[in-house]
């Protein structure tokens, strides 16, 4: 009896056993590409040359990033600012939209709200395609316009819907009352509901930013001028080739170590990728809440 007893036992501790190692390996192989491009990065291009880089960096240097950040030809730096700025004003305008559009549609005295509320649904399964929308946006004047990066991704259907629901879900009982003592529209906005919503305004945070910075296809194909170009188009450049004779060099020596296109495009991946990295563990703590209470009505 006391063996047959402990077969589940050993069956679900085997079980552990492999899920365990099986998440370690996927875990291994998601990682192993970010530390690989921190090795190379940090690397002597000799050693990098001599394929010697796996996991560690061989004579670690910094001179790839000097190089980055004093040769304005490559316009990384440019570039980083530009996508900083796009991400930080979009962002903001995109959040303040989607609340506040959440916030009137939240409300069943709207007159039209539910028909509006379809419209937006349509866009978002129904979608028009590249050439369509490259056809509104030039009338529109957003070509070669660092706007193209701010207005038409201001509202994501999506996320519209999660913030409607969280705010649906905030007891109406509040605004009653706050009604009764007098206070306005734009009152009970600000005093009873942006409070209440920060986990969900903390999570559609993270996903604008991380949708905005990580743009690529609309800045390719809106942004032709070099100096409004974020640093995804400017990676893309480096990674793919460009007729651009700035990013068409072979390898340069600085300060006693060899600088090799592929310290450059590592050090820019690094660019691209670590300032979402450094975000997301601020509002991480906000992104379960926000997502779990906006996507079902409590």
């Amino acid at each position: 009896m006391q063996t047959k007893r402990n077969r589940p036992r050993r069956r679900v501790e085997l079980f552990d056993i492999v899920n365990g190692l099986i998440l370690g390996l996927i875990a291994i192989a998601c990682i192993y590409p970010f530390v690989y491009i921190v090795a190379v990065a940090l690397s002597d291009g000799k050693a990098v040359l001599q394929n010697q880089v796996f996991l560690w960096p061989v004579d670690i240097n910094f001179e790839t990033f000097a190089y980055i950040l004093t040769n304005e030809r490559l316009g990384v730096v440019r570039a980083l600012l530009n996508s900083i700025l796009y991400t930080v004003v979009g962002t903001i305008v995109a959040v303040v939209l989607t609340y506040l559009t959440a916030y009137a549609l939240s409300k069943k005295r709207l007159p039209g709200g539910r028909i509006v509320m379809l419209l937006f649904i349509i866009t978002w399964i129904f979608d028009a395609g590249i050439v369509p929308a490259y056809i509104v946006n030039s009338g529109l004047g957003l070509t070669n316009n660092w706007l193209i990066m701010v207005l038409p991704l201001a509202i994501s259907t999506f996320l519209l819907i999660v913030t409607k629901s969280f705010i649906e879900a905030i007891p109406d009982e509040l605004e009653e009352s706050a009604s009764l003592d007098g206070a306005n529209d734009l009152q009970i906005l600000r005093q009873i509901y942006l409070p209440l919503s920060t986990p969900v305004v903390a999570t559609i945070s993270i996903f604008y930013a991380v949708q905005t910075w990580n743009s690529f296809l609309w800045p390719l194909i809106y942004l032709r001028d070099t100096a409004l170009q974020p640093i995804q188009v400017v990676l893309y450049r480096l990674l793919l080739g460009s007729n651009d004779q700035a990013l068409n060099f072979q390898q340069t020596v600085s300060n006693g170590f060899l600088v090799i296109p592929e310290n450059i495009r590592a050090a820019t991946m690094l660019f691209a990728i670590v300032p979402v990295l450094l975000f997301y563990p601020y509002a991480q703590r906000y992104f379960s809440k926000g997502i779990l209470v906006g996507a079902v009505k409590g």
